[in-house]
């Protein structure tokens, strides 16, 4: 009697457990393991997190690899300011003051020192300013950089295969200085038409041809190091990467032109830059004092390219880090004048002028908000409850969880959406409805409907009949 009786209970369970659906199972151990934080980053490493879609290149890279590129480029370091400099190096005793950055292999405490001084490592709030430490980081590794964007191409792809993504929207100024340049040498115009204009029957083409050459070359070196295409194949390779043109909005205005101009340009040229964005420090002189110049540049920038997409910094600011007029307007303006359908950090909303109607408004107009936690409280010191996260998932705000800058933050995905769920979100269910989980044609990337189809986790070809769609990307 007890064999039919426990064959009939094993029925039953495995009838109960068939009956659930794999987000049910799913939900279900995430629960099991929400306070474990051993098994919860386990879980969340495997667990498949479709795009990122706030990644700067440079911010991506680990001083470890910084270090070694700067080797290949044979450069000095300051010991001073861990600033890399190119000059006719120091030997490598320890009382010499720019030795080669070579000498760090075999001086633990040199290397050591870089590591800190290019990352957040062993950063301490109470000793310095997270702001001021973040963004000095980028000065002072820069010079290695040069001549290895495959290699962080290869770096960035390689380690989103590892945490599961499968495509990854890269920040990069990929002209190398060009469109500044240009710019200064034509000169500024308050007409923006003739500006524009001018701008074009002076080598823009030029910028746009060279710019896409490096971006062949580039990727030709990214495929090199991931082997892909043979037998050994690296995961990095099955990831797809696509680029926002960066602006440098602390130039001076007829150079953030001409970089404006260049990424609605690029867009228009070639399918990879499917956009561009303003970067820099949102509180430094110049970002905030032009901030409405450059709303109105993109505005009527856009009027010539209808069908560009713009994803804007605004609001990574914090009450006290600027005066109170600084935080009143960046995200409503813009959304309203500068037409971006996606906003990055969006820390400060609260403070803006009506912020219930600008989130009403933001819902309304499905614009996503890219949330970078870690670098929100290493940057500004704001985290859980005075985030405004849950704020933005009440009014229905679509948003996405992003990395921002990995490398310097030292903080991957799954450590990222660990944090998340630890110490915002109450249940697993929150990430689907906050869109954070989802596979990138449904986050709001600007990767359209006739590039990729999404089914079951799996990239598909698109039918021959697939239309372009006219919106950032299907939700």
């Amino acid at each position: 009697m007890r064999a039919p009786r426990l064959a009939m209970a094993v029925c039953i369970l495995a009838t109960l457990c068939s009956a659930q659906t794999p987000e049910e199972r799913a939900a279900k151990y995430f629960d099991s393991v929400r306070h474990q934080p051993g098994l919860l980053l386990a879980f969340l490493q495997q667990m498949p997190k479709g795009g990122d879609l706030h990644v700067h290149l440079s911010g991506a890279i680990y001083a470890e690899s910084m270090i070694d590129w700067a080797s290949e480029n044979a450069l000095c370091v300051d010991r001073s300011t861990s600033k890399l400099i190119h000059a006719a190096c120091d030997s490598c005793e320890t009382y010499k003051p720019k030795p080669s950055i070579r000498c760090a292999y075999q001086d633990h405490v040199l290397y050591n020192q870089l590591v800190d001084a290019w990352s957040m490592r062993n950063w301490h709030r109470e000793e310095e300013s997270g702001h001021d430490h973040f963004f000095a980081t980028f000065e002072k590794f820069g010079p290695a950089m040069e001549k290895h964007i495959g290699d962080a191409l290869a770096e960035v792809a390689s380690r989103a295969a590892a945490d599961h993504l499968q495509y990854v929207e890269v920040m990069n100024t990929a002209d190398g200085g060009q469109a500044a340049t240009l710019g200064t040498k034509v000169g500024w115009d308050d007409d923006f038409s003739k500006f524009r204009d001018k701008l074009l029957a002076n080598g823009m083409s030029d910028i746009v041809a060279s710019v896409r050459a490096q971006a062949d070359a580039d990727e030709v070196r990214k495929k090199e190091l991931l082997r892909c295409g043979t037998a050994q194949t690296a995961p990095g390779c099955n990831v797809t990467l696509h680029y926002l043109y960066q602006v440098l909005r602390g130039l001076p205005k007829e150079q953030v032109f001409t970089q404006i101009l260049l990424g609605f340009e690029l867009a228009k040229a070639d399918p990879r830059f499917v956009g561009f964005n303003l970067v820099m420090p949102e509180d430094y002189y110049v970002p905030m004092h032009d901030f409405d110049l450059h709303m109105r540049i993109i505005e009527a920038l856009h009027t010539f390219y209808p069908a560009a997409h713009v994803s804007l910094h605004a609001d990574e600011l914090a009450m006290g880090l600027v005066p109170p007029e600084g935080v009143r307007f960046h995200i409503r303006e813009s959304i309203e004048r500068a037409g971006a359908e996606r906003i990055g950090h969006g820390v400060a909303v609260m403070s803006e002028n009506d912020p219930i109607g600008l989130l009403k408004e933001m819902a309304k107009k499905n614009v996503l908000v890219e949330i970078c936690l870690t670098s929100n409280d290493t940057i500004l010191g704001i985290s859980g409850d005075r985030h405004p996260l849950r704020i933005y998932m009440k009014y229905g705000v679509p948003v996405a969880l992003a990395t921002d800058d990995e490398g310097v933050s030292r903080w991957n995905t799954a450590l990222f959406r660990a944090r998340v769920c630890g110490a915002i979100l109450t249940k697993c269910a929150a990430l689907q409805t906050a869109k954070t989980a989802n596979p990138p044609a449904d986050v709001r990337s600007f990767w359209t409907a006739a590039n990729a189809r999404v089914c079951n986790g799996n990239w598909k070809k698109p039918s021959p009949n697939s239309k372009k769609s006219s919106n950032a990307g299907n939700r």
